[in-house]
């Protein structure tokens, strides 16, 4: 008995003191051994690093007004398994729902979603409808939910179920100003196209972090260490952009382009002394903010990238390099109308030309043939091409912005150099270099490297860090040539003959040049399709802008002399708002201008609806009221836009939505298209010449009407019989209440027992 407990006493000492033996190794293998290791994941538990994310740079004008900016977005965030506690997933869909477009189904199957192992999930980002929302939408979404306060408090996900998760977004204040100047950033956080992508680097910073130390419940441990990396900014850009003058450029493109329908138009102002891009846009355009509702087409940058044959507009070298050798005389004579280089005969676009005619007229009536003579003839082939090449065609200009063509000079046969001489043929150029060319000249002859970026800015304090200073490319030629190159071109505005009149403005001294290109299809150049151009400055004396219009393949009812009708129109309203914009004088009487008197529109908008008639009435000018509001919202023509004193004045003075189209009878299709484009309205357009009638049709998109088109010689008959027409369509609708009535009545002359309630208009 006695050995047995010896021997049980002896196995129970052996176990302790084995434990106690495992016990101390494992002690010392922990505290010793595997210590470092074992630090390392402590530290990964109790240390929370969070990165902070730094500010991306604002873009702004040249007067620091914003044109892209970062400001804060909302992401919402559901969590299934607390929606499902709650028992509240069909309310919260069907919120949702309203507020986002986003169909209930899709938003249930977010809101019950499972893991692979079949539980509940407890993060669910809604996209794409829920993704960075803005403020607006995030306030209606917290209201609806009855999400506490902030928006971005993290207890509404344990509590409600969903939480809008702050995240930065990109804001463009000007809508679609300036898109492709400045490119867009999209969902995924990537820069893309414009100054957003080739900045990128400098605009987005560097982001921070910050380590500080906690316990399991992530409460901060006292006398923790931390550990703090601030976030570097991303630098502000500043551009040479003007954003009124890019306004102006908007909407005289959008005008014109709702009109004309071209597959594309590009507009381009420049400051001819310093190469600064003062506007620049395209269209069709985008608005960066909501870039995925754009076609393909509407992202491409035509201004830098797109290479097209320019025609006359390019005579400008040939001008340019016949007057700086001394073979330009304005005076001496040519036979107009067709001229023969080797075994191809070249035409002017009067095939039987005007007989014969100085060069002066040449220039003015853009005679091809003329231009052929000074520069195939008089300059010859390689003294035409090193004009070519001093101008800077068949090279990038450089420019600031990415994707420029940089167009090609190409001289397979000797006709050719010919062709060349009035822009067709083995020339192709781009937008930018045909401005950059034209700033050349009235610069004085020295070529400016056109750019868009005017400084790097500071984030806090708002100082340059760096200055893009005006780079000069080359003396192109001399003072005196450009001076008359100048004067030259200002009689394709003023003078007899001139094919630029459109683009004439009253007090000022204006110098360009119209282009008209036939487009090359499957190989041949087309009868009906052309590139339309018009390149100018002003005032001649001190340029202080050059513009250039282009508008592909406008629709000119297969007359080219319609040109004149779309660019040199665009050119003028920008170049005369800019102007006066920019507070240069007009210094130039009407009889010296050459140009019809015409009044500058005065601002409306803002005025109650009796200030406006009195001063509108004051100055004798016409207008009509759309709407019963008692101030006026919005004007057509803007304020400054030059009409002729038989010209309308449109005050707005409630939304468009609800206001019907005035009566457009009489008018021109420009005219009608330009107020329908003010009014929001689509147009249907049959038939050519001026409105005989107007009719409203049915459209889901919104309001629509047809216009009825006819010569003028047919406007007044068309006109009664579309009144006519109306009144007999009146009559009928009376005719047909009245039947409904008596039957209503029984016959009798009491009113209804229950009228029908009235409708709001």
């Amino acid at each position: 008995m006695t050995q047995k407990v010896k021997l049980r006493t002896v196995w129970i000492g052996g176990l302790f003191t084995l434990f106690f033996i495992v016990l101390i190794g494992k002690i010392y293998w922990v505290q010793v051994v595997d210590a470092a290791s074992l630090l390392k994941k402590a530290q990964v538990m109790w240390e929370r690093n969070k990165t902070i994310q730094p500010i991306r740079g604002s873009i702004v004008d040249r007067h620091n007004q914003v044109l892209a900016e970062e400001g804060p977005s909302y992401t919402v965030i559901l969590n299934p398994s607390v929606i499902a506690r709650q028992k509240n997933a069909a309310e919260i869909t069907k919120e949702l729902s309203a507020i986002l477009n986003k169909p209930e189904n899709e938003l249930l199957e977010q809101a019950t979603k499972r893991k692979e192992d079949g539980n509940l999930t407890t993060w669910v980002e809604v996209r794409s409808e829920g993704w960075k929302l803005d403020v607006e939408t995030a306030e209606k979404i917290a209201v609806a939910l009855k999400l506490e306060s902030p928006l971005s408090n993290q207890n509404n996900l344990y509590t409600r179920g969903v939480f809008l998760e702050e995240t930065p977004k990109r804001y463009y204040p000007g809508g679609s100003l300036a898109a492709h100047v400045l490119g867009y950033f999209d969902k995924n956080d990537k820069a893309v196209m414009g100054l957003e992508a080739m900045y990128d680097d400098l605009l987005k910073g560097a982001p921070g972090h910050i380590i500080t130390e906690k316990d399991r419940m992530g409460y901060e441990l006292p006398n923790a260490k931390a550990n703090y990396q601030p976030a570097e900014d991303g630098k502000n850009l500043q551009l040479t952009i003007d954003r009124n003058i890019q306004s102006y450029i908007e909407t005289a493109l959008e005008r014109s382009y709702a009109e004309f329908r071209p597959k594309s138009m590009t507009a381009i102002a420049m400051d001819p002394k310093t190469g600064d891009i003062l506007g620049l846009a395209n269209m069709p355009t985008f608005n960066p903010a909501k870039y995925w509702e754009a076609k393909p087409d509407s992202f491409r940058n035509t201004a830098i990238s797109s290479q097209f044959e320019p025609g006359s507009t390019f005579k400008i070298v040939t001008l340019a390099g016949t007057v700086e050798e001394g073979l330009f005389d304005p005076n001496e004579t040519f036979q107009s109308g067709k001229i023969q280089v080797y075994d191809r005969p070249l035409r002017d676009h009067n095939i039987i030309g005007w007989g014969p005619i100085t060069y002066l007229e040449g220039l003015k009536r853009s005679s091809n043939v003329a231009f052929v003579k000074l520069g195939y003839e008089k300059l010859k082939p390689e003294r035409l091409k090193s004009y070519i090449a001093k101008f800077g065609f068949g090279e990038r200009t450089g420019i600031d912005l990415p994707g420029e063509a940089k167009g090609l000079i190409r001289f397979s046969y000797p006709v050719d150099y010919a062709t060349a001489t009035y822009g067709q043929g083995g020339v192709s150029v781009t937008a930018i270099q045909q401005i950059a060319a034209y700033a050349a000249v009235a610069n004085g002859g020295k070529m400016m490297q056109p750019h868009v970026v005017k400084a790097v800015l500071d984030p806090k304090t708002n100082e340059p860090i760096q200055t893009i200073e005006p780079k000069m490319v080359s003396q192109v030629v001399t003072p005196e040539t450009a001076r008359k190159v100048s004067e030259y071109l200002e009689q394709v505005i003023v003078g007899e003959y001139g094919t630029g009149k459109n683009a004439g403005i009253d007090g000022y001294r204006v110098a360009g040049k119209t282009g008209t290109a036939n487009i090359v299809i499957n190989g041949k150049y087309s009868d009906d399709k052309w590139v339309i151009t018009f390149a100018g400055y002003a005032p001649v004396e001190d340029p202080k802008i050059v513009v250039l219009v282009l508008a592909d393949q406008p629709d000119l009812h297969g007359n080219y002399h319609n040109g004149g009708l779309v660019a040199p129109v665009v050119f003028k309203e920008i170049m005369s708002q800019s102007l006066r914009y920019m507070n240069v004088t007009a210094t130039v009487t009407k009889e010296l201008s050459g140009v019809e008197k015409k009044i500058s529109v005065p601002e409306m908008s803002g005025k109650l609806v009796s200030e406006a008639k009195k001063q509108l009435g004051d100055q004798k000018l016409r207008y009509d009221l759309l709407g019963k509001g008692g101030s006026v919202i919005a004007q057509f023509p803007v304020a400054g836009t030059e009409i002729s004193p038989t010209e309308r004045i449109y005050l707005l003075t409630e939304e468009k939505e609800g206001v019907e189209l005035p009566n457009l009878q009489g008018k021109s299709l420009r005219d009608a298209l330009a107020v329908c484009t003010f009014m929001k309205v689509n147009c249907q357009v049959t038939g050519e010449g001026y409105v005989a009638s107007q009719t409203a049709v049915p459209n889901g998109e919104g309001s629509a009407v047809a216009l009825q088109l006819v010569p003028w010689n047919e406007l007044e008959k068309a006109k009664a019989e579309a009144a006519k027409a109306a009144n007999a369509a009146a009559n009928t609708s009376n005719a047909a209440n009245a039947g409904s009535n008596t039957k209503q009545t029984g016959g009798s002359n009491k009113a209804p027992a229950n009228p029908p309630a009235k409708k709001n208009p």
